[in-house]
């Protein structure tokens, strides 16, 4: 079967470019223009008509265009199929879309805050490589590392080597490739807390960028405590002052509404909104990124996505291992903050939106807004929490949380969490969302479970014998490991007789598609050197999703609630079935065929 798109890095045009003054207050956005070098008069207008700029095309002159939009009687559903479908009809045409017109004349700085980090060493740099490697990065391009501890650029350039993997499919010119790739890695040595340090980081990136329009991307690999410092210095001291300057952030974004909004409100001091990149890695995994076109491309689903037919969505999240030396940090966020207030709760809101306008990030951030906007917060009894305790399996004895070292012995974080949420809108009214996160259990897996609604009057209940649950059709969506799509059937099995069997239409993607799949890093990497947003969360989405859930979390820990144990390796604490049992819901993933 022929794919829809040939093109080589995206299957959609990039998005935006920022052009920034010195202070970077002001943006200038195009879909279908690369960016052009920008006259002095251009920039007076542009800051002077904030509000329209997405209405405006700037010409080779100088001069600026309005856009003019043709009227079409077309419905959001048929022109977010048409961009979901659209063909790019080269390779060639990709990267002239992705980078500037005169590659020459300007040039992409990567600087990683927290270079010495495990992040920056099993994720950013592979993942940077890997850009590399497939020819999706700018021509003009240098990465530099930067943190306390005193190393070389050799000494960083061995250091990356040892993680970097090459792409299945291009195997015989790695060793090239990625001695290419370390020429372009240097390291500056600096306090995150330095102006004077990040001044010199600066002059070092004038040198690399050789008086090219200068773009800079900031990644903040570093403890959320000292955000605000390496922010402050960075957009002090090592600003781009022709070109955009971006800084992406990791989560945790604070641990409740308050701190949370405390963090927002200090970034803004130094950073515009168009600037924050706040990154969650799940959104960049591949079937994540499907959920809108399986939805919005295939009639058959659509018509179903809503409560008329199904009865509830269960998302799944499990890791087979504890926390592995990792307790210190987990023990002042635990699981709910860790896993569901951010991946979770940003793939229901992905699966329950409303159609948007377009593609543009800030229509799909639109309607995931309005989907957290419409749940209830969560309630003490909607929720059920766990911590795993030592267990011996076959002569193994597996440790418990407290036995870590680096957590205390009292505590009382959960590693494990099963909670119902409902939205109160008209497309959901009713139906349970079941959210479950654990550490310790018996398998890992990421993945979402639609289970429809029993076929009204069914003819064939007489046939199966069996309990109910088992005839209804389910739509899983396996987003780790080993990616698939299957569909839950139920059919005639070959005979002379009348007996009925479960299916599954499956959708393998290890079968279906040769080319291996991107890390979630790579993804949103290049995205925001390109300035696409969508996957990213804008601040009024942080502020939905902590409303949600503080309430329950001070709750939790005002009265200190004792967290049910369960055994390592095992499928949870036994509350998670009688939470789904409440709500005559059982858990997807417990059956004998899952």
């Amino acid at each position: 079967m022929a794919a829809f798109s040939s093109t080589h890095c995206r299957s959609y045009s990039c998005s935006s470019s920022i052009i920034g003054s010195q202070n970077h207050r002001f943006a200038f956005f195009s879909s279908s223009f690369p960016r052009l070098s920008v006259p002095a008069n251009a920039k007076v207008f542009l800051q002077s008509h904030r509000n329209s700029h997405q209405k405006a095309v700037l010409m080779q002159d100088g001069a600026v265009a309005t856009k003019v939009t043709p009227v079409e009687k077309e419905t959001p559903v048929d022109k977010l199929k048409d961009e979901l479908l659209s063909v790019t009809p080269s390779k060639e045409f990709d990267k002239k879309a992705c980078f500037d017109i005169n590659e020459s004349e300007s040039t992409v700085s990567i600087t990683v805050v927290g270079a010495s980090g495990d992040l920056a060493k099993k994720k950013i740099f592979p993942a940077l490589f890997a850009l590399y490697y497939e020819d999706c990065l700018p021509k003009h391009f240098t990465v530099y590392g930067y943190a306390r501890s005193k190393m070389t650029d050799a000494e960083l350039r061995n250091m990356v080597s040892k993680t970097l993997t090459c792409r299945i499919d291009k195997r015989e010119n790695c060793g090239e490739k990625m001695e290419q790739f370390l020429k372009r890695c240097f390291y500056h040595t600096g306090q995150y807390d330095s102006e004077e340090n990040f001044a010199e980081l600066h002059k070092k990136l004038m040198e690399h960028e050789g008086g090219r329009v200068s773009n800079r991307l900031f990644y903040l690999s570093i403890p959320p405590n000292i955000f605000i410092d390496a922010v402050k210095c960075a957009s002090l001291s090592a600003s781009s002052g022709n070109g955009w300057t971006r800084v992406i952030v990791e989560k945790p974004f604070g641990r409740d509404s308050e701190s949370s909004a405390a963090l927002t409100k200090a970034l803004k001091q130094y950073l515009a909104e168009d600037q924050i990149f706040r990154i969650d890695h799940y959104l960049g995994k591949e079937l994540v990124e499907n959920l809108s076109v399986l939805r919005f491309s295939n009639l058959i689903f659509e018509p179903l996505w809503s409560r008329q037919y199904i009865r509830n969505v269960q998302l799944i999240f499990s890791e087979d291992f504890g926390t592995e030396g990792r307790g210190g940090y987990f023990d002042n966020y635990g699981i709910i903050r860790d896993i569901m207030q951010n991946h979770l709760l940003q793939i229901l809101a992905l699966f329950a939106m409303e159609t948007p306008v377009s593609l543009d990030a800030e229509d799909i951030r639109n309607e995931k807004v309005k989907v957290l906007r419409s749940m209830r917060p969560l309630q003490l009894e909607d929720i059920v929490i766990g911590q795993y305790k030592s267990h011996t399996r076959g002569g193994v004895t597996y440790p418990a949380y407290t036995d870590d070292k680096t957590v205390p012995k009292d505590s009382l974080t959960p590693t494990f969490a099963a909670a119902a949420l409902f939205i109160d809108n008209a497309r959901w009214d009713g139906v349970p969302f079941l959210m479950k996160a654990g550490k310790a259990l018996h398998n890992k897996r990421a993945e979402i479970r639609v289970q429809f609604r029993h076929v009204p009057g069914n003819l064939y209940n007489r046939n199966f014998r069996i309990d109910l649950d088992r005839a209804t059709n389910e739509l899983v969506i396996r987003v780790q490991p080993d990616e698939a799509i299957y569909l839950k059937i139920n059919n005639k099995v070959p005979g002379l007789g009348m007996r009925l069997d479960r299916s599954n239409l499956n959708l393998h993607y290890a079968a279906r598609y040769s080319k291996e799949i991107p890390d979630a890093y790579e993804r949103l990497l290049l995205d925001s050197i390109e300035g696409e947003r969508r996957l990213f969360i804008r601040s009024d989405e942080l502020d939905a999703a902590w409303a949600l859930f503080t309430p329950v979390l001070r709750e939790l820990e005002e009265k200190k609630i004792i967290p049910e144990y369960y055994p390592y390796g095992s499928r949870g604490p036994v509350g998670a079935h009688y939470l789904a049992a409440k709500y005559n819901v059982r858990w997807g993933d417990l059956g004998l065929e899952q």
